[in-house]
This record gives C-alpha cells, sequence and structure tokens, in this order.
C-alpha cells in the first residue's frame, strides 16, 4: 500500500519518470540488492535524462530547424563541399553563441549550407540555447505586416529571446 501512495504522490508532484522508474525498481529483483543511494540515484538520474530529453524536443520544435536531424556528427567532409574539418571543430563548442558572434555560412547551390545551418542549430539547442529558423522572405514579410497590425514590438521581443537566429 506505501508503494501505491508513493507512486501517487510522485505523478501528484509531476516526477513521472521518477515514477516509473520506481515502479520498475519493485518489479524487477536484481535493484532489490542495490544500496538505497544507487537505487535513490537511478531515481534521480531517470527523471533528469527525461527532463533534459524533453527540454531538447521543445527547443528542437520551436526552432523550426529546416532539416530537423542534421547534427555536426554526420557532416560530409568531402572535396565537393569544402568543408574545412578544423573550422567545424573549433565551432563544435558553441561558445561563439555565447560570445554573440554571427556564423555566416556560403557556397554554392547544392553543397550542404542549408544541412550545415540546421546542425548547427541542432547543436546549440542541445547546448540549452534558444534557436530559430526564419525564412529571410518570410521574416521581413513579419516585420512589414507588424508595423500595419501593431505586432512590430511583440516580434521583437520575441526575437530578443532567441540565441541564435537562422536565416535562410
Amino acid at each position: 500500500m506505501l508503494n501505491n501512495q508513493t507512486l501517487d504522490k510522485l505523478s501528484g508532484m509531476r516526477l513521472s519518470a521518477m515514477a516509473r522508474e520506481y515502479r520498475r525498481q519493485l518489479e524487477s529483483t536484481p535493484t532489490n540488492s542495490l544500496s538505497f543511494e544507487d537505487r535513490f540515484g537511478m531515481l534521480v538520474d531517470s527523471e533528469w535524462t527525461t527532463r533534459k530529453n524533453n527540454q531538447l524536443q521543445k527547443l528542437l520544435k520551436i526552432a523550426g530547424l529546416r532539416i530537423r536531424n542534421a547534427c555536426l556528427e554526420d557532416l560530409d567532409y568531402a572535396p565537393q563541399h569544402n568543408l574545412d574539418k578544423n573550422m567545424v571543430s573549433r565551432l563544435v563548442d558553441c561558445a561563439w553563441v555565447n560570445k554573440g558572434r554571427n556564423l555566416i555560412i556560403s557556397g554554392a547551390t547544392g553543397t550542404g549550407k542549408t544541412y550545415l545551418a540546421s546542425a548547427f542549430g541542432n547543436a546549440v539547442c542541445r547546448q540549452g540555447f534558444k534557436v530559430k529558423y526564419y525564412r529571410v522572405n518570410r521574416l521581413l514579410t513579419d516585420l512589414t505586416i507588424g508595423h500595419g497590425d501593431g505586432s512590430y514590438n511583440k516580434l521583437m521581443r520575441d526575437l530578443k529571446k532567441i540565441d541564435l537566429i537562422i536565416l535562410g
């Protein structure tokens, strides 16, 4: 009975991942041999991991990247892409976002600029920063409409909250 009350309380406190892990531990005999600290650590790790994953999924959804699953680890350094591996490795830590620096990606059509921008956007989201992808013509249209309907100030406030704006 006490276990059910504990599960209800965890769910009531919105600690659903911790409740799932606790339920799994109750059903699993190997975890019964673990110390309290180890079992409690597993509960906390489960909740922490779930929250971090949910935060990342939310940031990626808000970002609206053109290629949502693009990642820097999957970059193709083939000669036709003319991509400097050393430059990418210096930018991977995303410290340039913290410093308020810009990243300009240029190249011929079909060389992977959109993929590269999406991969950097994904990496920046994984660092916990807010990212937003805009088509330039759509952003300019929204700004123009904002002047007419009074939503310009709100749009500007929203843009200021974003750590990295990707223009495509």
